[in-house]
């Protein structure tokens, strides 16, 4: 099994990302879940993005490459929503990860991503912080850069649905998610 580094969302480091380091541990990987803030998880998103603003993208960065340093050239990077953005702009500077698993975001257009990166997304269908067309643009430059992309929409969830304690949770959406992305990170 794989090593996976999983980055938590603008929430900051909650329960429900140390859980589903535990789903993936059970599933045979060695999990890492660094905390990009330092700072107890915010009560609400717009707390979420004002200690964002407060440590500053650029330290987020930087906090996760030094996580990043930890772990082995290929592990999986890993991220619910503003944390898949994070292991999207971190992808250039590990050439050799396994895969990408992006929870709750595409997380932008990464910079890099070599032919044959096996990519998985599962986003809410629609999302509130992915519209339609930045998801199509996204889908295209995965495809054009030679990516293995598998994409799973969840209809009618919220943006954070895998989250137990936030209003967006939809059991079965996150149900079926976990499914796949440990099938996806079976072979890790």
């Amino acid at each position: 099994m794989g090593h996976v580094v999983l980055f938590h969302s603008v929430y900051g480091l909650r329960p429900a990302v140390l859980t589903a380091a535990d789903r993936l541990r059970a599933a045979g990987h060695t999990v890492d879940t660094p905390d990009l803030y330092g700072e107890p998880a915010a009560e609400t998103v717009e707390d979420g993005f004002a200690l964002l603003r407060e440590i500053g993208q650029e330290a987020v960065l930087d906090r996760a490459r030094a996580a990043l340093g930890e772990a082995p050239a290929d592990a999986v990077l890993a991220g619910f929503s503003m944390g898949a953005g994070v292991a999207g702009a971190l992808l250039a500077e590990r050439p050799d990860a396994a895969a990408l698993l992006l929870l709750c975001g595409t997380g932008g257009e990464p910079e890099a991503v070599r032919p044959g990166l096996p990519v998985q997304l599962h986003l809410s269908d629609p999302d509130d912080y992915d519209a339609e067309p930045e998801v199509a643009q996204w889908r295209r430059a995965m495809t054009a850069a030679g990516a293995e992309l598998s994409v799973h929409r969840y209809p009618g969830v919220g943006h954070l649905y895998t989250d137990p304690e936030l209003p967006d949770h939809d059991a079965a959406a996150a149900a079926r998610t976990w499914e796949r992305a440990v099938a996806f990170l079976a072979d890790r």
